[in-house]
């Protein structure tokens, strides 16, 4: 049983799955967005130079896409939680 002012700090593996499972559905739903709106309103020019092969409307760019978006919730995962770490020690 655990006290009521005892907070638990989420674990790299739980904040990396939760952060790239958010950033691969933002990429989705940026990708069926610019597919939905006029082509001066297409949000993949601002995915394209974050995105190592991402290329506009071609399978092998839309799954490097979907990668590295993945990849990019783990990278933030892996460097954030330390410091977090260091500074609720601290506090």
């Amino acid at each position: 049983m655990t006290d009521a002012h005892t907070v638990r700090i989420p674990t790299i593996p739980t904040v990396g799955h939760a952060l790239s499972v958010f950033l691969l559905l933002t990429y989705l739903i940026c990708i069926g967005f610019g597919l939905l709106v006029p082509g001066e309103a297409r949000m993949y020019e601002a995915w394209a130079p974050l995105l190592p092969g991402f290329e506009w409307l071609t399978v092998s760019g839309f799954v490097f896409g979907a990668i590295g978006a993945y990849a990019y919730g783990w990278y933030i995962a892996l460097f954030f939680m330390p410091i977090y770490r260091f500074f609720e020690k601290r506090s």
